[in-house]
């Protein structure tokens, strides 16, 4: 649905196929992007992903509001501590 980011880190909101697991998606997206990024020598150094991630899950009544959230990130800079109580604030 949207995908946004700063510089060490991303955010990610999409829906899940019940026949899939987070951790297959998250290793393909991890996968095929560090590859895309390294053959097209996006960044200077070689690119890896951290070997760790955060998941959440949302119900059909947030997703608009956690889409608003990842839209305006670059807006905003915080440490996950203060993005999670952004993130779970009510507008």
């Amino acid at each position: 649905m949207i995908v946004n980011g700063l510089q060490d880190h991303i955010h990610c909101l999409f829906t899940l196929n019940a026949q899939k697991s987070v951790s297959e998606i998250i290793k393909h997206v991890k996968g095929s992007s560090s590859h895309y990024i390294n053959q097209n020598n996006i960044c200077l150094d070689k690119f890896s992903w951290q070997k760790g991630y955060a998941t959440f899950s949302v119900g059909e009544k947030e997703i608009d509001r956690v889409y608003r959230y990842i839209r305006r990130q670059k807006m905003k800079a915080h440490n996950m501590k203060e993005e999670v109580i952004d993130l779970t604030a009510r507008e």
